[in-house]
């Protein structure tokens, strides 16, 4: 009998052991092979720190360089502010470093060339897994990967087709002309007025995506932005924070509210749809929308090869939808209001666009064609993304070990492309890459980088975003109207404080973030304990019910020695 429990005890010791082992091997020992391989290949960076890697350092970092403003005409100042820690970085070590996201390094590179490879080859370097936390605030067409990917856009491409998008010029016409009617009465009695911008032109973007995604107004899609506005405001915090596997599972504060953010969006969302497809059935409303035409062709595919398979389901729609309204309403936004900032410093560029504006459309009805000859518009819009893109860097990440150029990228490793540090660059820009001059845009893009793969404001490759002619569209018609109707300048009271709410926007608290390594630390001697009860109790019952299902039949799972005592006690007869 005491040599079974002996047995039982070691057993269980090994068990731990192991545990223990494979925590180890993945907090310390692979990082710190990982490293000295990536260095050995010429990427520099800090030392791998146990567990956090560089998040502290990170965390700090961005909280303080949103605690204090900067000033319009700091030429380093957007990037110290914005991307904080990887400007440091470049200075530090260059343009091939290492950035550790916990245990996790990722690479970055800043070679046009590299960055071409890494775009072009989707199976080689898909997205990596963000925080699941991160993907309540929408998944879709920007998450998936393979064959889900192309399914997806495929189904969506048709409704940013350019000819259904000029089919929308006259919703986004309406819904500025309620935008501009509002300033209009601000100024009306005394000639000017102080206007805050920001929140008008998301409510303008807002007003539009719901009318052209989804057939309804912003008064019937308010609740759903002011939801994604907050969730997104709590998924930075999340991205903020170390991750540990299953702490979503965790009944945090901040977990249980985006949680529950999710649920009501999906309700709303999923309600607009089934009105949608009830209209569409009975032949009533209109399917012009992207909600309309995404559903049609959908539908099409679907009969076409008599398989649901090779369609949407209601939840990937629903998915889709939460795209649309998110990356709609947010990425033309701030497009504007930068365009706004910069035309307020560069009075001249303001005028130009002014005089173009009045001498291309005049009083005509906009329209497509008007549009297309906006050409000084153009360039502005092209600058401006540049200082300003929406989105400060992308990610991409390794499977399997890969040659990238002269790099061998092992299994496990992500790739980091800085896009505003790409923007800022002057060996690709010149030296006035950190000076607003569109002018350099004057001959187009291609000119402008040379051929190059320096120009990232809408990613770049097969997965370049979806819907940047329905954003550059309607920027350019809300510009348009703006300039005929008013002239502008900064206010006095203008705090200049560019920083990344999931897209680059002004700020307008201070939040702060919270830094959970404390908590992430003892989630992982948590972790650890749950893959011992998953060994000794979980998965043996588990085990236990699936044979039982095949007509094993014995003892029920006793925890830990399982039949070890009745063995023993046969064995002493």
């Amino acid at each position: 009998m005491d040599g079974v429990m002996n047995t039982v005890v070691i057993s269980c010791a090994i068990a731990v052991v192991l545990c223990a082992w494979q925590l180890v091997n993945t907090l310390w020992v692979r990082p710190k092979k990982l490293e000295k391989y990536l260095r050995n290949q010429g990427f520099n960076g800090n030392k791998y720190r146990f567990f956090s890697g560089d998040m502290k350092e990170l965390s700090m970092m961005f909280q303080e360089a949103r605690s204090k403003p900067i000033s319009l005409d700091d030429d380093d100042g957007v990037l110290q502010r914005v991307v904080a820690f990887p400007f440091h970085s470049l200075q530090k070590y260059g343009k091939n470093y290492i950035t550790w996201f916990g245990w996790k390094p990722r690479v970055t590179i800043m070679d046009p060339d590299l960055i071409k490879d890494v775009f072009t080859k989707l199976n080689d370097f898909p997205k990596p897994r963000s925080n699941p936390m991160a993907r309540l605030i929408a998944t879709g067409l920007v998450t998936y990967e393979g064959d889900q990917w192309a399914k997806h856009r495929k189904l969506i491409n048709p409704a940013f087709h350019m000819e259904k998008l000029k089919n929308m010029v006259p919703a986004f016409h309406l819904s500025g002309s309620k935008m501009l009617d509002k300033w209009e009465k601000l100024v009306s009695s005394k000639g000017s007025s102080e206007v805050d911008v920001w929140p008008d032109l998301q409510a303008l973007t807002s007003d539009v995506i719901s009318r052209t995604a989804f057939g309804s107004n912003y008064e019937e899609g308010i609740q759903i932005f002011e939801l994604l506005k907050e969730q997104s405001l709590l998924t930075m915090e999340a991205l903020q924070s170390l991750y540990i596997p299953g702490f979503r599972f965790v009944p945090t504060k901040r977990n249980m509210k985006m949680n529950a953010i999710d649920k009501k969006v999906q309700h709303s969302i999923r309600g607009i749809i089934n009105n949608k497809i009830k209209a569409m059935k009975t032949g009533e409303g209109n399917n012009g929308d992207l909600l309309g035409m995404m559903l049609e062709s959908n539908s099409k595919e679907v009969e076409e090869h008599q398989n649901k398979n090779h369609g949407m389901t209601i939840e990937e729609v629903i998915e889709e939808c939460k795209v649309f309204y998110f990356a709609g309403q947010e990425t033309t936004s701030s497009l504007l209001v930068w365009t706004m900032v910069l035309l307020s410093k560069h009075q001249e560029w303001q005028s130009r666009a002014r005089e173009e504006v009045l001498n291309v459309l005049g009083d005509k009805k906009m329209d497509l064609d008007g549009l297309n000859h906006l050409k000084v518009v153009n360039m502005i819009f092209h600058e401006v993304l540049r200082l300003y893109p929406p989105v400060s860097g992308l990610a991409r990440k390794v499977d399997k070990e890969v040659t990238l150029g002269g790099f061998s990228l092992p299994s496990g490793t992500q790739i980091g492309i800085p896009i505003m540090l790409m923007h800022y660059d002057e060996e690709n820009w010149g030296s006035d890459a950190k000076k607003f001059n569109p002018d350099r845009f004057s001959e187009g893009i291609s000119k402008a980088t040379k051929n190059q793969v320096i120009y990232l404001p809408f990613g770049w490759g097969p997965r370049i975003c979806v819907g940047q002619n329905f954003a550059l569209i309607e920027a350019k018609i809300a510009l348009a109207m703006i300039l005929k109707r008013f002239s502008w300048e900064l206010s006095p009271s203008y705090v200049h404080a560019p920083h990344t709410v999931l897209t680059l926007q002004p700020q307008k608290t201070m939040d702060t973030v919270t830094n959970t390594v404390a908590i992430s630390c003892a989630l992982a001697v948590v972790l650890c304990a749950w893959q011992v009860v998953n060994i000794l109790w979980v998965k043996p019952k588990k085990l236990e019910k699936y044979l039982r299902n095949q007509g094993f039949n014995g003892n029920k799972y006793r925890f830990l020695y399982g039949d070890m005592k009745s063995v023993g006690i046969v064995s002493m007869y």
